[in-house]
Formats: structure tokens, sequence, C-alpha cells
């Protein structure tokens, strides 16, 4: 499991809809991983499934599994039509005062069952998580 935090000069509702929205994600990806994903997925619930493009063209299906409006969402992603094979991205949300937030981003694979993934999973630092939080601020700083 791989976690870091940052605090982010933003209310955690601007943060939140730049998270929540897929559409919105390839422009803070500090893993250069998504291309893509269509408008019109907001995510409002756990139970949620959210589609988005990769930049080698593959489609993955994303299972919310936890949500909890401006402070907490994760998903696991998955092959579409297949089982999540266990990695969870999870941002959590926490307000320091009533301009700035800390947001904690996690990347669990302690449930990882595709030994095939696991180069990839290891590959997931600290600071490819710090990547996306940093891209995540300038994006809500800016508006």
């Amino acid at each position: 499991m791989v976690s870091t935090s940052l605090e982010i000069a933003a209310e955690p509702g601007r943060i939140f809809e730049l998270i929540a929205d897929p559409a919105q994600q390839p422009r803070w990806d500090g893993n250069g991983n998504l291309a893509e994903a269509p408008a019109g997925q907001r995510v409002g619930r756990v139970g949620d499934v959210f589609t988005m493009t990769l930049t080698g063209g593959a489609v993955r299906e994303n299972h919310v599994v936890e949500f909890e409006e401006g402070r907490r969402i994760a998903w696991l992603p998955a092959e579409p039509g297949k089982e999540p094979p266990g990695h969870l991205w999870r941002w959590e949300l926490e307000p320091v005062t009533a301009s700035r937030t800390r947001v904690i981003h996690t990347y669990d694979w302690t449930q990882l069952t595709d030994e095939q993934r696991f180069p990839r999973a290891r590959a997931t630092t600290a600071d490819r998580l710090q990547a996306s939080l940093g891209r995540l601020a300038a994006l809500a700083e800016a508006s």
C-alpha cells in the first residue's frame, strides 16, 4: 500500500469535483496512464461504474466501492466485463480551514490477485501519487 498527502489551497467541494468527474481525471493524472473518459459519468454513490481509456488504448471499468460526497471516493479498476483484480485507488479530503484541504491519495494493492500486475503495482510509488496531487492542486487552486 502506498499513501501520500498534500494540503491544497482550495475548498473540498472544488477538489472533489475534479476527482469525482472521470472526464477531469486525465488533467491531473500524475502517472501518465489516463487518456480520456466520456463526459457525463460523474460519480454519485457506491456501486457506480465509470469507464476510462488508458494511454495505451485499453478501456477500464472502475467500480466505486467507497463514496462520501465531498470527503471520500475509492474505486477498483477492471477490464470490461471482468471482476476487479483487487487494486484500489482512494482519495480522502479533510478540511483544514474554509479554503484549505488536506488530500490523502492511496494506492492499495494488498488484495491484488493478478500476479502479472505486481510489477506495475510496485512501480506505483509515493512520488507518482504526489505528482497527481500536485497536478490536482494546480487545477483546484487556479479556479
